[in-house]
C-alpha cells in the first residue's frame, strides 16, 4: 500500500467559531454553560404510579413504563405484582432528533406472550414548559392514564415533562434517545461522570534497631534484615552490619498510601540462612489510620514495637508471642510532599498533601468539549466501521468523563467542566477514547477501550479571560507511522481571581518546600511515582462506571521513560534548536571581525570604544538590548494554545523499524536476529554518544590540566604567563587592555592568517586523562 504523503496543515491547529452559549432569542443565558453550544432536550420524568388495575388472569400487575417519540421509545424497569410502583428514571430526547410532535408515555403489564396496555398520557410538544437552570427542577405532577379513545381509567402516573439544556441536572443521570440501541447494563458505561482521585501521601518508615531476637538456628549468628509491605508495595533494608541478636539500620523506607487507610503495614524480621532462603524470626502488623502525619521536618519520637512469631499449629497460624523481642521504628505519613503520580513535564498539581499548607487558588480553568470531526472507524459492527467516542479530561485530583456518543465519526458532546487552579504552570490533559463496554463489563471478554488521541495545554501559555475556541487534532502514533484520528473541538478560558498572587506565584518554587528541604533520591521518585500510578489506576478502574486502567495509564503517560531511538533523535534536534542561536551570533560576530560588512564592522567599533570609555553603560546596554528584543518579537507572539507537533517529536520521519522497537513489550518480544539488529544499532548511537561525551571530558581536563603540573612544561609556561600577566595588568589600566584586546579581535583580514591562535594551540596541546583510560 503506498503511503500518503504527509501535509503538515493536516497536523495544525485551527481555529473555529461555535456559536457558544447560544440559544434562541428571548431565551434565558446559563452562566454555567458558555463554553459550549447550547443543545435542547424533552426531559421526561417518570416519578410513580398508584392504583394501577391488573390485567392478566392471575389478579397482579408487573408494570412498566414506555415512553415514545417518534421512532425512539425508552423503558423503565418492571415491577412484579406490585400495583404502586416508584421508578424515578428519566428520559432526555434530542431536539435535532424529535420526529414527532407528540410524546407518549404508556403504563404496561408484563408478559410473557404479549405485554398488555393499561394506559397512557399524551403531552403536545408546543405547549411543553422551557426551563432553564438556575430555576428550580420542575415539580412532577399526577396525571390520569386514558386509554386510546381518550377515555380515563383507573390509574394515575406522576410525571414531569419540560424541555431544557444539557446544563439541567437531570441530563447526567437520563436515558439518551441516542443511545436506544446500547443495552441496560451497558448503560452505566456511557453516562459522564466525574472522579475524584483518592488522597496520597508518603509512608516514612525509619527501621531503626531490633533487640532481642531469637534465631531458630543458635548455632550461627543471623544476617539480619527488616523486609516491609503495604498492599502490593514490597521494600527491604540491607543487611544488619552488626551480626548480632539486637542489630541496627537507621534506614529509611518510603511507600505511597492512599485513604481510606484499608492496608496495613506488615514488617517482618527476617534472617537470611543461605542464597534464596530466608527464615522468619518475627513480624508486627501496623494500622495506618493511628499513624502520626507531619508537616515538616521537625524528627517525631519513635517507638518498640512487640514481634510476633507465627508458628502453624495443625493447618492452624497461632501468633506465640516473644515478649523479649522487639523493634524499634519511627513511622510517619509526610503531609509537606506533594505525592508525584504525573510526569513531571505534565503535572496538573503540585500542592502538598496536607490541607493545611495549600494557598489560596488564583483562578479557574474552564474547559468546554464541544464536538469532534472526522474520527476514524475504531471497530466493526455488523460488517461496518464504527465509533463510539467519548472523552476523558484531567486536571489535578479531579478527573470527567463526557458521555459516550454511540456510532458517530462526529460527535457532539457540548459538556463543560470547570477545575480550580493553584498554579499556572500546569498542564490540563484531555483524551479522547472509543468506548469497547456498551455490553456490560462481564460481557466484554477482557476488551480494552481504544485510544484515539490526547491534547496537552499548558495553562501559563493561555491569556487570561480570553476563551480559546480551536480544534485539535487528534494524533497518535502507531507501528505504520503518525496517524491523524480525527479533530477535537475545545473551548477554554483561564480566569484568573488575582494578577497579584499569580505574578507572587512564578517566584515560589515549584514543588512544596519538603522537596527541597528533605529531597528524595530520583530511584525514590521514580519507584514512588511508579506506586501512586498504580494506586490512582486501580482506584479509579474501581469506580462505577470504571475509568479503566489502560485510560487511566495513557492520561498519566506511564510508559514516557522507556527507551525510543525517534525521542531520542527528537530531543537531540531540540538541543540543537536551543543551541542553534548561540552559534547563529557566533557565525554573525566572525564575519564582523573579518569584516564582511564593513559598516556594520565599523558601527560595532564605535559601540566598542563608547563601552570601554564608559563602562558603566555593559550592563544598561544588555538589558535594554534584551528589552526591545521582547518588544520587538511581542508582535509573533503565540495566538494559540500548544498542541502536539508531528515534526518536533520527529514521528512523520521516523523509519518503520524504529517505531516497531517503540512499541515493542518489555521486555522485548521480538525474534532473536531482529533484537541483535536493534541491540547493534544502539550500540553504533551509544558509541557515537561516547565519543562526543568523551570529548567533552577531555576538554575539562584540558583546564584542569593548566594548573596541576600533570604536563611541567605546559603548567610552567602557563603560570609564567599568569604571573607576567598579573604584572603587565597592575601597571596598565583595564579600560587600555580592553581596548587592545578588543581591537586585536576586531583586526582586518588582511591582518590575520589562517593558521590556529597560539592560545588555542596551547590548549590543544593539553594532556588529558585519556592516556589512562583502557
Amino acid at each position: 500500500m503506498m503511503q500518503r504523503p504527509f501535509r503538515p496543515e493536516e497536523y495544525s491547529l485551527k481555529e473555529t467559531s461555535p456559536h457558544l452559549g447560544g440559544a434562541a432569542t428571548g431565551d434565558k443565558l446559563t452562566t454555567t454553560y458558555d463554553l459550549v453550544e447550547q443543545m435542547q432536550y424533552l426531559y421526561v420524568r417518570v416519578v410513580k404510579a398508584k392504583d394501577l388495575p391488573s390485567k392478566d388472569i392471575t389478579g397482579s400487575c408487573d408494570p412498566y413504563v414506555e415512553v415514545k417519540l417518534g421512532n425512539y421509545k425508552g423503558t423503565t424497569r418492571h415491577f412484579e405484582k406490585k400495583t404502586n410502583p416508584e421508578w424515578n428514571q428519566v428520559f432526555a430526547f434530542s431536539k435535532e432528533r424529535i420526529q414527532s410532535s407528540v410524546v407518549e408515555i404508556t403504563v404496561k403489564d408484563k408478559d410473557l406472550v404479549k405485554d398488555d396496555f393499561i394506559g397512557r398520557v399524551l403531552f403536545d410538544l408546543n405547549e411543553v414548559p422551557k426551563r432553564v437552570p438556575p430555576d428550580s427542577p420542575l415539580a412532577p405532577q399526577w396525571y390520569r392514564l386514558e386509554e386510546r379513545n381518550g377515555h380515563k381509567v383507573k390509574g394515575e402516573l406522576m410525571l414531569a415533562v419540560w424541555m431544557g439544556t444539557q446544563a439541567d441536572e437531570a441530563f447526567s443521570e437520563a436515558w439518551h434517545s441516542d443511545a436506544a440501541s446500547v443495552p441496560g447494563d451497558g448503560l452505566a458505561s456511557i453516562r459522564s461522570k466525574v472522579y475524584l482521585t483518592p488522597k496520597l501521601w508518603y509512608l516514612r518508615v525509619n527501621v531503626i534497631e531490633a533487640q532481642d531476637l531469637i534465631p531458630n538456628d543458635r548455632t550461627r549468628f543471623p544476617e539480619v534484615y527488616v523486609k516491609a509491605m503495604l498492599g502490593n508495595q514490597a521494600l527491604r533494608t540491607r543487611p544488619s552490619p552488626s551480626r548480632t541478636l539486637n542489630p541496627m539500620w537507621n534506614e529509611d523506607l518510603m511507600f505511597v498510601a492512599a485513604e481510606p487507610f484499608e492496608e496495613h503495614l506488615i514488617l517482618s524480621v527476617e534472617d537470611r540462612i543461605a542464597p534464596g532462603k530466608d527464615d522468619v524470626l518475627g513480624r508486627t502488623v501496623i494500622s495506618l489510620q493511628h499513624v502520626l502525619r507531619r508537616l515538616d521536618h521537625k524528627l517525631l519520637n519513635s517507638q518498640w514495637y512487640n514481634l510476633e512469631k507465627h508458628v502453624i499449629v495443625d493447618g492452624e497460624q497461632k501468633k506465640e508471642t516473644k515478649f523479649s523481642s522487639r523493634i524499634h521504628l519511627r513511622i510517619c505519613l509526610e503531609g509537606g510532599y506533594h505525592v508525584l503520580d504525573e510526569s513531571t513535564h505534565y503535572s496538573s498539581d503540585l500542592r502538598p498533601t496536607a490541607k493545611q499548607l495549600w494557598k489560596h487558588n488564583i483562578g479557574i480553568l474552564e474547559l468546554g468539549i464541544l464536538t469532534a470531526q472526522g474520527l476514524l472507524p475504531m471497530k466493526t459492527k455488523d460488517g461496518r466501521g464504527t465509533t463510539d467516542a467519548y472523552c476523558v479530561a484531567k486536571y489535578g485530583q479531579k478527573w470527567v468523563r463526557t458521555r459516550t456518543i454511540i456510532d458517530s465519526f462526529i460527535p457532539k458532546w457540548n459538556e463543560q467542566y470547570t477545575w480550580e487552579v493553584y498554579d499556572p504552570c500546569t498542564v490540563i490533559t484531555i483524551g479522547v477514547f472509543d468506548n469497547c463496554h456498551l455490553n456490560g463489563g462481564e460481557k466484554a471478554n477482557g476488551a480494552r477501550d481504544t485510544r484515539i488521541g490526547k491534547v496537552r495545554i499548558r495553562l501559563s501559555t493561555l491569556e487570561t479571560d480570553r476563551v480559546y475556541t480551536h480544534a485539535y487534532p487528534l494524533i497518535v502514533l502507531t507501528p505504520a507511522g503518525v496517524k491523524k484520528m480525527g479533530e477535537v473541538q475545545l473551548a477554554v478560558r483561564f480566569t484568573c481571581s488575582s494578577l497579584l498572587n499569580m505574578m507572587h506565584l512564578y517566584s515560589q518554587p515549584l514543588l512544596p518546600k519538603m522537596h527541597y528541604v528533605h529531597p528524595l533520591s530520583v530511584m525514590q521518585v521514580d519507584n514512588l511515582r511508579r506506586q501512586a500510578t498504580n494506586i490512582v489506576s486501580t482506584r479509579l478502574s474501581r469506580a462505577e462506571p470504571p475509568l479503566r486502567k489502560e485510560i487511566v495509564e495513557y492520561m498519566l503517560d506511564v510508559d514516557s521513560h522507556m527507551w525510543s531511538m525517534r525521542k531520542s533523535k527528537a530531543n537531540f534536534f531540540r538541543i540543537m534548536g536551543v543551541l542553534s542561536p548561540l552559534i547563529a551570533v557566533a557565525k554573525w560576530f566572525d564575519q564582523i571581525c573579518h569584516w564582511r560588512n564593513p559598516l556594520t564592522t565599523i558601527l560595532i567599533h564605535v559601540l566598542f570604544v563608547i563601552l570601554v570609555l564608559y563602562p558603566e553603560l555593559i550592563l544598561p546596554t544588555i538589558f535594554l538590548y534584551l528589552f526591545l528584543i521582547g518588544v520587538w518579537y511581542y508582535r509573533w507572539r503565540p495566538r494559540q494554545p500548544p498542541h502536539m507537533d508531528t515534526r518536533l517529536s520527529h514521528a512523520e520521519s521516523a523509519h518503520p523499524d524504529e517505531l516497531d522497537e517503540e512499541f515493542d513489550t518489555f521486555p522485548t518480544s521480538r525474534p532473536p536476529d531482529i533484537v541483535r539488529m536493534r541491540y547493534d544499532r544502539l550500540r553504533s548511537v551509544a558509541g557515537r554518544i561516547q565519543t562526543v561525551v568523551g570529548d567533552l571530558a577531555t576538554q575539562g581536563e584540558r583546564l584542569q590540566s593548566l594548573l596541576s603540573w600533570r604536563d611541567p612544561r605546559a603548567t610552567a609556561l602557563f603560570v609564567t604567563f599568569c604571573f607576567v600577566a598579573a604584572i603587565v595588568l597592575y601597571v596598565t589600566p583595564f579600560r587600555v587592555v580592553v581596548f587592545l584586546a578588543g581591537l586585536y579581535t576586531l583586526r582586518h583580514p588582511r591582518f590575520r592568517h589562517k593558521m590556529p591562535s597560539v592560545p588555542l594551540n596551547f590548549f590543544r596541546r593539553l594532556p588529558a586523562r585519556t592516556d589512562s583510560m583502557l
